[in-house]
């Protein structure tokens, strides 16, 4: 399983704004082929920071989730709202396993 964790911070005047996109983007995600897991985590001490944890089943279907329309029309929407760049980190998932 290939794993991205997004780390993102947002200017305090745009949380509500991007929580709303980030949702429409979470919906048509967990729809695309390979995705295991998008889960979209506020931080409980600071509202303007979150976590995206992607979980695809292999590093083509993480690949093919930034060609898709959705995620396109995200991360352009967003991208003012940001107060820093978002950053992502790379994992492997071990556990769960998938299915053999």
């Amino acid at each position: 399983m290939h794993v991205t964790l997004v780390d993102v911070r947002v200017k305090p005047e745009h949380v509500e704004d991007f929580m709303r996109a980030t949702r429409e983007n979470h919906l048509s995600s967990v729809q695309e082929a390979g995705n295991r897991r998008f889960d979209v985590l506020q931080s409980s001490e600071d509202p303007t920071r979150f976590v995206l944890y992607e979980a695809y089943a292999s590093e083509a279907a993480s690949a093919l989730h930034k060609q898709m329309p959705h995620y396109l029309k995200w991360r352009d929407t967003v991208a003012n709202w940001m107060a820093e760049p978002r950053e992502s980190k790379r994992y492997r998932g071990l556990y769960p396993e998938e299915p053999a």
